[in-house]
């Protein structure tokens, strides 16, 4: 029965390839169409997850998706995107647009539909993956635990929804600078991290996954997240009174399609986000239109499940709804950014990390890398009771990592007066202030 499933299996990727050597993609940059955006057209034969594909590789060039018209009806796949740079500019850059047409032009059509665009496997790190139950200190809790164990992150990222948490982490051994591929060493770092995140929250179980496959960071948080089920709601949700996402679901029973159309807030990565939730949900997009004018996005989506059916329940129709107001919320910075720029060491995320939780601060999303021996970190950081964070507390934490090291974007001065409800911020803020890792039973006193 296996071996009938893998040689179906390769059939259909030698049909797919076959389909794409007969009808390569085409891609068609102008930059004399419009005054300010660059205008992008992808033409291909059409197959389930190509359009999640092209906003894959235009987000992460991080390229600001302004409008865009999709069509997939039959065969043939055709987008139109208006792009510009992060700074409101066309995209002039060469080695950019060289990029994009080699990702999505011709030349990729010998690669496996299957890919996964801008991810290489590597052997050079260990790749970590935690969901669990959000709570302050818990990143500066695994970042200890990482660096009692002799590993080394070389990148993370870790996203906060919900009261449930996220992270992608690749770590190296501490002497090696390589993988960890020990598995007796591999397995004892599961069963630590897995004590963690578990903390004292019965209800709800915790998730590490040990990996050397190559994976797409934000595609794999979203992917952790919707099967961790944190678009689930409770009766006593805290963000319920708060301004949500508008995501609508409707039945087009004369064309057999249900219309979603969505209108937020606009931000880099939207697009991202939506597509990636509805291609992960097996819905496949037949027509789109995007706009955003200001400050708003306008999203419109006629999708059909891939047996071919719309949306055939209530059930199915809130469900729906729910994960695109959970992929949409998930990449929403709460609390105050701070970026930190100095020499990478061993240990670093896990001592700047103790000195937020030393202050009663907690992480509600983090991006770390490290790149020629520079640590480049983002923390969005909010107090862990609910307040504004206390513009002292951060002079304060400046003084003790380094004024040019740890510098501030935005002003605490200007976060709103009154206490903000969130399921990342807790009462008992400070609980964490002093707890060591002692008494959980997991390593022994290091400070």
């Amino acid at each position: 029965m296996e071996v009938n499933m893998s040689f179906s299996h390769d059939m259909d990727d030698e049909y797919e390839k076959f389909i794409r050597r007969m009808n390569p993609p085409r891609v068609v940059i102008d930059n004399e169409a419009y005054k300010n955006v660059t205008v992008i057209r992808v033409d291909s034969a059409n197959e389930h997850g190509i359009l999640l594909e092209v906003v894959q590789v235009l987000t992460d060039l991080n390229l600001i998706i302004n409008k865009a018209y999709i069509s997939s009806d039959g065969c043939w796949f055709m987008d139109v995107f208006n792009v510009t740079d992060q700074d409101g500019n066309k995209v002039t850059d060469e080695g950019v647009l060289d990029y994009i047409q080699k990702s999505l032009g011709p030349e990729s059509c010998f690669i496996s539909s299957m890919r996964s665009v801008g991810v290489m496997p590597s052997m050079d790190h260990t790749a970590i993956e935690l969901t669990g139950s959000d709570r302050p200190g818990l990143l500066s809790e695994v970042s200890a635990v990482l660096t009692h164990l002799k590993c080394n992150v070389v990148s993370a990222e870790v996203w906060t929804h919900n009261t449930r948490a996220a992270a992608v982490m690749r770590v190296t051994d501490e002497e090696t600078g390589m993988a960890i591929s020990d598995p007796e060493r591999l397995s004892g770092i599961k069963k630590l991290l897995c004590n963690v995140l578990k903390g004292s929250n019965k209800s709800r179980g915790a998730k590490t996954v040990v990996s050397h496959e190559a994976t797409h960071t934000e595609r794999r948080l979203h992917q952790m997240m919707f099967a961790d089920r944190d678009y689930e709601r409770s009766e006593d949700d805290p963000l319920e009174g708060k301004q949500r996402p508008n995501v609508c679901v409707v039945n087009w029973h004369d064309k057999d399609y249900s219309v979603v159309t969505i209108r937020c807030k606009d931000r880099p990565k939207l697009l991202f986000d939506t597509v990636c939730t509805l291609t992960d949900m097996q819905y496949v997009v037949f027509h789109a239109n995007i706009d955003t004018e200001g400050p708003e996005s306008y999203q419109e989506y006629y999708i059909r499940h891939v047996d071919g059916s719309p949306v055939k329940s209530d059930a199915e129709r809130q469900r729906v709804i729910h994960c695109l107001e959970a992929a949409i919320e998930r990449r929403v910075s709460e609390g105050l950014k701070l970026e930190l720029c100095t020499t990478d060491r061993v240990g670093l995320l896990s001592d700047v990390t103790r000195i937020f939780r030393e202050n009663s601060l907690t992480v509600t999303r983090a991006e770390v890398t490290t790149k020629g021996g520079k640590a480049m970190n983002t923390f969005y950081v909010s107090d862990s009771s609910g307040y504004p964070v206390d513009s002292k507390t951060i002079d304060s934490i400046r003084q003790v990592i380094g004024q040019t090291i740890l510098k501030v974007k935005g002003n605490p001065e200007e976060q709103k007066s009154s206490p903000q409800e969130s399921p990342t911020r807790f009462l008992f803020g400070g609980l964490f202030k002093s707890r060591s890792f002692v008494n959980f039973g997991l390593v022994r006193s290091y400070s």
